[in-house]
């Protein structure tokens, strides 16, 4: 699995710092649907992955965990910072937790809301991954 961190460029001055984030230039798609996720009381979140969006996360305030799962491998990255995000491709499982106090993760997607582009549960997951190796074989 390909783990891809953007470092967005901060301009600073004496007035603080600003980050732009540009669809097809500073990230690798097309901004369709924007959320954010505060006040999780440290409760999970996440538990699918999507079949066609891609997302990226950014942490605007305090830090969360991820873990990703492409089917073969896990990974784990820690967001702490608002200017790095991390980009999940197509067909990874994704769970984020270890919420800190105050965290706000925001997601920019690349397709907007479709019920039909989850994958909720693991095991349908791993079934499509493997599917989809065979029929690339």
């Amino acid at each position: 699995m390909r783990l891809e961190i953007i470092n967005f460029r901060v301009n600073e001055d004496e007035r603080g710092c600003l980050v732009a984030i540009e669809e097809n230039k500073t990230i690798p798609f097309e901004i369709k649907r924007v959320y954010y996720i505060y006040n999780t009381n440290d409760k999970k979140r996440g538990f699918h992955a999507h079949r066609k969006t891609k997302q990226l996360m950014v942490c605007l305030n305090g830090s969360c965990s991820i873990l990703l799962d492409d089917g073969y491998s896990r990974s784990e990255v820690t967001l702490d910072s608002p200017s790095k995000g991390l980009l999940i491709e197509q067909m990874v499982w994704h769970e984020m937790y270890n919420f800190s106090d105050r965290c706000i993760l925001m997601v920019l997607a690349s397709e907007p809301y479709d019920e039909n582009d989850y994958i909720r549960n693991y095991c349908d997951f791993i079934y499509e991954i493997n599917n989809s190796k065979n029929l690339n074989s």
